[in-house]
């Protein structure tokens, strides 16, 4: 639920990016970091175990304009991808307005995504969240390994594990490179600022 100050016309939308760990949703954020600093009005903030995993989150607030008068910020998290965190990837989950589900295209991962996703309906159902109301794009990620010949899972076989009922939009993509990174960017907000324009006078 977007966050709407009447007094000071300001909208504060939260974006959570979802995923299996070490799948590259640490990795999105700081690309998104790096390009956009110009427009991005606070630091990035990281916290890591001594693995160099996420444990809580990575917020990225930046400013996208104005909406019916309205000032929008666009807050950009990260759940830590370790299933032994779990109670705390459900409490970034608490407030989400829209979600990027970041699947590792390694076919060695296929198994950790789709129980990621299912954790994902799992967590919002705490909240009374269903992922169908919820704008969602699907990424996946790591396509740039193909051509370093690691066995990956075909978009078309992801699609079938992972999207075959949400039908969300999907973007192959290497956050490492920051491929399809701005795109999956633009999508997810584009569609959560769609899904909130009804809240807003």
């Amino acid at each position: 639920m977007a966050l709407i100050n009447v007094k000071t016309k300001e909208v504060q939308i939260k974006i959570v990016y979802y995923g299996p760990g070490r799948g590259g949703k640490t990795t999105n954020l700081e690309y998104i970091n790096k390009k956009y600093r110009e427009q991005i009005k606070t630091e990035m903030v990281s916290l890591k175990t001594q693995d160099d995993r996420t444990l809580f989150f990575d917020f990225l607030p930046f400013d996208v304009g104005q909406i019916k008068g309205f000032d929008v910020t666009i807050q950009l998290y990260t759940v830590p991808g370790q299933v032994k965190y779990n109670a705390t990837r459900r409490l970034v989950l608490r407030g989400v307005d829209g979600i990027v589900f970041v699947a590792d295209v390694q076919q060695e991962q296929r198994n950790k995504n789709i129980e990621s996703l299912n954790q994902l309906y799992e967590n919002l159902e705490t909240y009374n969240l269903d992922l169908f109301s919820i704008p969602v794009v699907m990424q996946y990620n790591k396509i740039d390994l193909k051509s370093s010949g690691v066995p990956i899972v075909p978009s078309k076989v992801l699609q079938k594990d992972l999207n075959s009922l949400l039908r969300a939009p999907a973007f192959e993509a290497s956050a490492l490179r920051g491929g399809n990174v701005t795109p999956t960017l633009k999508k997810i907000i584009s569609m959560t600022l769609a899904s909130i324009q009804d809240q807003l006078f």
